[in-house]
This record gives structure tokens, C-alpha cells and sequence, in this order.
């Protein structure tokens, strides 16, 4: 079934500060219940899809002159692409999400949810417990939770934060409203910055891609489709996980700059220049020391677009800490409603406030190049996921599912890679005329020079 309207999807194009005409021109095909929870989970996933399509197709219609391409939404490609980290396989393999000690654990007094995919991060979690690293996640397992077990849950928080590891007490009730979903501000007084016409909507455009994980890199995977140039930017220490990037790394480039040493700050400085958008996934003031913050870097390049994320959202007692989707879930309380009935704490079914977040940024950079090509000015953007969050909790109405049940296959292909064959989720923007994949696979974690395509 198909339907033209949907509240969810006006609430963030407004946010956005798209024309509200716009939306008259997105219709919807169900798929079923897709993304079941007791949280309105489907409807926040198609409307920040939605959104990122209607961006799309309002900057290519203004770089053409032309009307505004008919956008559609199916939910069934949605629902694929908001778990495609799970429906990625490399050569037939089946990637591990989450590593053994990255899960819920009782504690003395409730539930603590622990992150520890990344290397340094799992080491820090076994210090701030006083706990010897045998070298074998699944041998830790039961010595944790006995360690966890005695302690309580906020006691255990802050011990790990205090070490640079992470864990987040879960919630028992959903934290208030009040995060805004996403902040702007127009920045200098740089003129204009005309985009010639174009067959895709971020033709031309050169993205600096300074993020990790999921949220921020699905945005500029989303902008690599729509024909930009992403460069993604990695300190050569701070490994990422293959897979991850398997998953995320479609249509990009990716290289590796420590800059602390002089050589590869001068070749950033390059590659600034020459940026458009510099998008940032890092916690608020980890980047201010290398003069990475936002006014430092439009300071440098006047017009740049500057978007950001980070977790637990930009102003607070909170802000500064590291987060990841599953402690945001567990510090908002959405781990509490979606429990099992023995009371366990449980997810969404899908790194739901990561997607979302991803696709509302793409929205918001594909806008703001659209504005700056009249208005001129530099952009600020701002996102986090607490504020996806809060806007899932108390911002979202649940609507009836349509369309008669779903199957992934049609939105599922296999593109060949440097990391061998790989079954993936395709994207799920669409208007008429967008593309139906990425123009190229993943290149491998760090093997692309520091270089504009």
C-alpha cells in the first residue's frame, strides 16, 4: 500500500528547515510491521530516510533548474539498510557485532550495559574492575559479571568512565524531553558558492569524513552515493574494525593522518582547503587540541560546512562523555520499555538512533549545500543520538503498518571488494532517477592517499 503522508517526516523536515510544499511530493509503500518494538521504531526510520531523499531531490532539482523529482519511501529497503551491519556477510562469513563483553550484566542494585568492541576500550573496562586480561573474552565472562554483580550500577559507571572505558547504568523510566533533534547556525559572511548542474546532487562536492562506528559514517555513505567526493580520515593507531567499514565504507575513500606530526597536518591543511563539508563524530572539545573544533576550522575555510555528532548531546553534565547507540538506548531508558518480561533489559531492533541520525545529518548537509549556493555563509550543524533518542521517546506517534509482509532479498546485492565478496544491504534512498547503488566498494581501512579524487 502507498500512502503521501506522514507526521513524523514533516517534524524533521521542519527541523530541518525544508519548504513544508515539499512533502506533498514523498509517498510511502508499506512492508509489513517491520522493525517490531514497543517504540515507534519504523515510523523513526522512514521518516529520516524520507527526509534524506527529500534533500537530496530538492538540491538536485535547485542545482538544475527543474522541479523537485517525485521522492518514495519503502519501508522495505528501510528496514533492510537500518540493519545492514547484520545483513553484511564477507565471503560468506557472518561478522560479530557486539564482542562477549559488551552486553547487559546485573549488578547489585540493577542492570549495567558495558562497550568493549574496540580494543582500547575493552582494556580499559578490565582495569577500572581491578580484573587480569586472561587474553579470552569468553573465560572473562563469568569474572566480570561476578565483579559487576557486587557492585552497583551507577558506582560501576563511573568507576569505567574514570578509566576511559564505557558503561552506562540502564535507566528505569525514559529521561525527559528536551534535546533538540538537530541545532544550525549560519556562520561568516563567505559569499556564495554556486554548484553547477548536475546528474546526482552532491556532484562536485568534497566531504572530509572525520567519524567512526555507525551513525556518522552511514551519513557520509549517504553522500558518497549521492555523487560527492568522502575522504574519510583515521589517526593510524585508532584502528577500525574491517568489517565496520566493510559495511559503512561503500563509494568512499579511506586515509590515515597523524596530526601531531607536521607532514601529515600540513597535508589536512591540503585537503581543508579544498573541503566543502567536514563531518565529525568525536565527543565535544576531543578534536579542539589537534584545531579541529568548529570555529577553528571555519575560521580557516570560510563557507565550510561543519557538521557534527556526538552522543549524549552538546550542553550538560553528560556531553563529554564517549557513547555508543546501545549506552545511549540504556541511559534514556529505552532499554527499560523495550525489557523482556522477566525484566531483563532489552534493544531496539536496529542501531536505530545510530541510522536515524546518520540520515537526518546527510539531510542537513545536503540543505545547507543548497543554501550556501544562494545565501552564502558558513554552516554549523548538530546532532547527537540522545537527541534521536528523546525525539523516539516523546516526538513520535506509533501509526498501523501496511503492506502484507517483508522479505530483504530485493534489497540485498553482492559487490566484490578489497575485503573479498561482499553481501550487503543496498541504499535506501530513493527518488526519481537516484542511484540504486554505490558507484564503488569500500576501499580498504587507510589504503587511499591524502588526496582529493
Amino acid at each position: 500500500m502507498t500512502h503521501t503522508e506522514d507526521a513524523a517526516t514533516t517534524y524533521a523536515w521542519t527541523a530541518l528547515g525544508g519548504r513544508s510544499d515539499l512533502l506533498e511530493g514523498v509517498s510511502y509503500v508499506g512492508a509489513g510491521a517491520v522493525l517490531p518494538s514497543r517504540l515507534p521504531v519504523r515510523e523513526l526510520a522512514r521518516a529520516s530516510v524520507g527526509a534524506a531523499s527529500l534533500a537530496a531531490a530538492e538540491l538536485l532539482a535547485l542545482r538544475n533548474g527543474v522541479p523537485v523529482p517525485a521522492v518514495r519511501v519503502d519501508e522495505g529497503a528501510v528496514a533492510t539498510a537500518f540493519i545492514s551491519e547484520r545483513h553484511l556477510t564477507v565471503d560468506g562469513e557472518t561478522p560479530t557485532s557486539f564482542a562477549p563483553l559488551s552486553r547487559f550484566w546485573p549488578t547489585a542494585d540493577g542492570w549495567i550495559r558495558t562497550h568493549a568492541n574496540y580494543p582500547h576500550h575493552r582494556t580499559r573496562l578490565l582495569h577500572a574492575l581491578g580484573l587480569p586480561d586472561s587474553g579470552n573474552d569468553e573465560n572473562l565472562v563469568e569474572p566480570v559479571a561476578k565483579e559487576l554483580a557486587s557492585r552497583t550500577a551507577v558506582e560501576i559507571q563511573e568507576t569505567v568512565y574514570a578509566a576511559g572505558g564505557l558503561a552506562v547504568a540502564v535507566a528505569s523510566e525514559p529521561a525527559p524531553a528536551g534535546l533538540p533533534l538537530t541545532e544550525s547556525a549560519r556562520i561568516g559572511e563567505a559569499g556564495p558558492r554556486p554548484l553547477a548542474p548536475a546528474s546526482l546532487p552532491a556532484e562536485g562536492v568534497r566531504v572530509l569524513d572525520l567519524t567512526r562506528t555507525i551513525s556518522g559514517p552511514v551519513a557520509t555513505r549517504t553522500l558518497a552515493l549521492l555523487g560527492a567526493d568522502v575522504l574519510r580520515v583515521d589517526a593510524p593507531w585508532l584502528r577500525e574494525d574491517p568489517d565496520a567499514h566493510a559495511d559503512t565504507g561503500p563509494g568512499k575513500r579511506s586515509t590515515l593522518l597523524d596530526l601531531a606530526a607536521p607532514a601529515d597536518a600540513r597535508a589536512f591543511e591540503e585537503l581543508l582547503a579544498g573541503a566543502d563539508v567536514v563531518v565529525t563524530g568525536y565527543r565535544p572539545g576531543s578534536l579542539d587540541r589537534l584545531g579541529l573544533g568548529p570555529d577553528a576550522l571555519l575560521a580557516r575555510r570560510p563557507g565550510l560546512i561543519v557538521a557534527q555528532l556526538c552522543a549524549w548531546g552538546w550542553s550538560g553534565p553528560w556531553a563529554e562523555r564517549r557513547g555508543f547507540d546501545s549506552l545511549v538506548q540504556a541511559g534514556t531508558g529505552i532499554a527499560a520499555i523495550e525489557a523482556a518480561d522477566d525484566g531483563r533489559p532489552g534493544v531496539l531492533p536496529a542501531q536505530a538512533l545510530d541510522h536515524a541520525t546518520g540520515y537526518l545529518l546527510a539531510a542537513a548537509v545536503l540543505r545547507a549545500l543548497g543554501e550556501r549556493r544562494t545565501e552564502g555563509g558558513g554552516r554549523h550543524l548538530r546532532f547527537s543520538l540522545a537527541g534521536t533518542a528523546s525525539w523516539l521517546l516523546h516526538g513520535i506517534d506509533a501509526v498501523p503498518a501496511e503492506g502484507h509482509g517483508y522479505d530483504p532479498a530485493p534489497w540485498l546485492t553482492e559487490t566484490p571488494s578489497s575485503y573479498g565478496l561482499l553481501s550487503h544491504a543496498l541504499p535506501p534512498i530513493h527518488y526519481e532517477g537516484a542511484p540504486g547503488n554505490w558507484k564503488q566498494a569500500p576501499t580498504a581501512w587507510g589504503s587511499d592517499l591524502p588526496k582529493w579524487a
